[in-house]
């Protein structure tokens, strides 16, 4: 498991919501972020075993509460399984928190009325399987991870030419190259 806090980790295998919605929920970010560790202490305490390597993962940083992707990753180990969930459902980070808290506390439900195997088995989908291979930007648009602005575009130029779909190439292609284009100058920025 290979999370960081800022920017956000993003789990390979959750597809991005295309959509946000506001949401209804009524809580602040440090309310949110209280409701998870509590969600998630209460979990570990209720299942009897560990839960470690808690990474709060978003794009929240020091005097940006209100980052243009709201969303977030909760990742950590429990009972020897590397999980993360995920949600940017909502347009706002401390509303993606809470339904992550309200996630946690559905699993909790499933302990008090079901059984640790069915906990085990729902966890099956949170799985924090690792980035497949190849696919940091740099891998993508062929370049060394210090590549300036410049080289970035140069690359994005030359790779758009070969694999754009009206030039015969693929739309999960250029799809690829695009959001490496995309990740590499955010990190510029």
């Amino acid at each position: 498991m290979n999370a960081t806090a800022f920017p956000l980790s993003w789990p390979a295998t959750i597809p991005r919501s295309q959509e946000r919605e506001k949401g209804k929920f009524q809580t602040t970010l440090a309310g949110a972020l209280k409701n998870v560790d509590t969600s998630l202490q209460r979990f570990a305490n209720d299942s009897g075993k560990d839960l470690t390597n808690i990474v709060i993962s978003s794009n929240v940083t020091l005097g940006v509460q209100r980052p243009e992707d709201p969303g977030v990753a909760v990742w950590f180990t429990w009972d020897g399984l590397g999980l993360c969930i995920p949600v940017d459902r909502y347009s706002s980070v401390e509303g993606n928190l809470q339904a992550i808290h309200h996630i946690i506390e559905a699993r909790r439900v499933e302990l008090r009325h079901g059984t640790l195997a069915l906990v085990r088995a729902t966890f099956q989908g949170f799985k924090a399987l690792p980035k497949p291979a190849g696919t940091d930007w740099w891998h993508v648009l062929g370049v060394k991870s210090t590549a300036t602005a410049v080289e970035i575009d140069a690359a994005y130029k030359r790779l758009a030419s070969q694999h754009h779909p009206d030039k015969g190439g693929s739309t999960e292609k250029m799809s690829a190259i695009n959001a490496a284009r995309e990740a590499a100058l955010k990190e510029r920025q």
